[in-house]
């Protein structure tokens, strides 16, 4: 017999387990389903820490953040854990850099609070760093991290104790729209449901183009060094900013750092951009490349003397890029009852919960009040195959 549900979720990452804990608050009967374990190594949401930040070169961006930081806020107390670390961030590089010049820019536009520091100042303030004669710096005291893992599970484990039913190890095989609503399919059972929000990471495009969607997305593997200080005393959460440095490199685009409270992790150390790309999972190399852990090591050599340590531990995780790097947050275009997240491009964890509760509005009144502007299907012209 077929299960009925009022609205079903597929994929329990980041963004698909915030949308079943905002779906089942919102008293629905929430199925979130999940094709590996729970809290898996496979895709993107999976970890000690994502960068949250305030501090973005687009103006919309830091408006979604405004609203964003409330809801971890918000979820951190219900879940009765630390989610969310402060440790302030710090942007440098140099003054000329046209990412630094745009994150000026939309900060000032936002009226988002900052201080701008010259490289002296830099030094003095933040002695871990060695920026070159010249560059400039941008701190703002609200950003940190947030315990990724942690984050995924909290959001899973509210929306069972909100009545959701999580099913992993459960692949979904295929999606048919009904005039009902919509049915889920998986190897062996049949699920229907009212409403079906599709968050399944670097497999969306796979997955929707059964749906008639052909997505422009591309996959490419982002690799996480954690490294042991030479000072560990100066590499904690109280002492050692989040930084972005605007430059690019042998190491890649925009190298970025992470302090933690457990000495025993490291200091994470990687970069936006810098891969190859492939079409689907299957094609990814999960192998680390020493190669590169040796490129981080030389970029911190540098300008972090002191994080230039031997390495602790080195994994590769999944980004799944748009063309424009801008996120997926919308409806199907011929079947409203479908709601997809999707594209979140490697800077989009700080984002999940309030996506999350941006699909469920979509699913539940078929808006949202936030600003989708960035996000819609339509700025795509061959969306349908």
């Amino acid at each position: 017999m077929t299960q009925q549900f009022d609205a079903i979720v597929i994929g329990s990452g980041g963004v698909g387990s915030a949308a079943a804990y905002y779906l089942s608050r919102a008293g629905k009967k929430v199925l979130l389903l999940e094709q590996f374990e729970l809290d898996h190594k496979n895709g993107s949401s999976y970890g000690f820490s994502r960068v949250i930040r305030y501090s973005y070169d687009n103006p919309i961006y830091v408006n979604l953040m405004r609203a964003a930081y409330p809801l971890w806020f918000s979820l951190q107390e219900e879940a009765g854990e630390e989610l969310y670390v402060k440790t302030g961030g710090l942007d440098f590089g140099m003054p000329s850099q046209e990412t630094f010049q745009n994150l000026k820019a939309s900060m000032d536009t936002a009226e988002l609070p900052y201080e701008h520091l010259s490289a002296d100042e830099i030094r003095h303030r933040f002695p871990q760093f060695n920026p070159d004669d010249g560059m400039e710096g941008l701190f703002q005291e609200a950003t940190g991290l947030l315990k990724t893992s942690n984050c995924v599970l909290a959001h899973v484990r509210l929306a069972q104790a909100h009545g959701a039913t999580v099913i992993d190890q459960t692949p979904v095989t295929q999606i048919v729209p009904t005039e009902q609503g919509v049915e889920v399919h998986t190897a062996t059972e049949t699920y229907a449901a009212e409403r079906v929000v599709i968050t399944v990471g670097s497999w969306a495009k796979s997955l929707l183009a059964d749906q008639g969607i052909d997505l422009p997305l591309k996959i490419m593997p982002c690799q996480l060094g954690f490294y042991q200080p030479l000072v560990p005393e100066r590499f904690k959460p109280d002492t050692m900013p989040v930084f972005f440095a605007h430059m690019n490199g042998d190491y890649g685009e925009m190298p970025y750092g992470i302090p933690h409270e457990d000495e025993s992790i490291g200091y994470k150390m990687t970069t936006f951009y810098g891969w190859n790309t492939v079409e689907h999972p299957s094609e990814i190399d999960y192998t680390p490349s020493d190669e590169w852990v040796e490129r981080i090591r030389n970029f911190a050599r540098q300008y972090i003397p002191d994080a230039a340590g031997e390495t602790v531990s080195t994994r590769r995780c999944l980004y799944t890029l748009t063309p424009d790097k801008h996120f997926i947050v919308d409806t199907h275009p011929q079947y409203p009852q479908i709601a997809i997240g999707a594209g979140f491009s490697g800077h989009g964890f700080k984002f999940t919960t309030l996506m999350g509760k941006m699909l469920a509005d979509l699913t539940v009144d078929g808006t949202t009040p936030h600003d989708t502007s960035l996000f819609k299907l339509s700025r795509f012209e061959t969306v349908m195959a």
